[in-house]
């Protein structure tokens, strides 16, 4: 099996993951109890950067630890940058 860049930080990450699934269950009962518009956007907009921060911790894991400079391996990652950056 290939060891992977974020192996280092996989608990960080993990426990990054956990508080954010947290943050999405909270919205699901913001919702539930028609709590006020706008504290459920400004909830949405916190998960949302959460996850966008993991993503870039990914990456930025990845570029450190498994690109090797090769024509494929940039591709990957260029093809990666390009769908995370798809966020709107």
């Amino acid at each position: 099996m290939t060891r992977v860049g974020y192996v280092d930080d996989k608990d960080a990450l993990l426990r990054r993951l956990r508080r954010i699934e947290g943050q999405v269950r909270g919205l699901e009962r913001m919702v539930e109890e028609e709590r006020y518009c706008i504290e459920v956007l400004d909830q949405i907009a916190a998960a949302r950067t959460a996850l966008e921060q993991v993503a870039l911790r990914l990456l930025e894991d990845h570029t450190r630890h498994c690109i090797r400079g090769g024509k494929a391996d940039i591709d990957e990652l260029m093809a990666a940058v390009e769908r995370f950056a798809k966020v709107r």
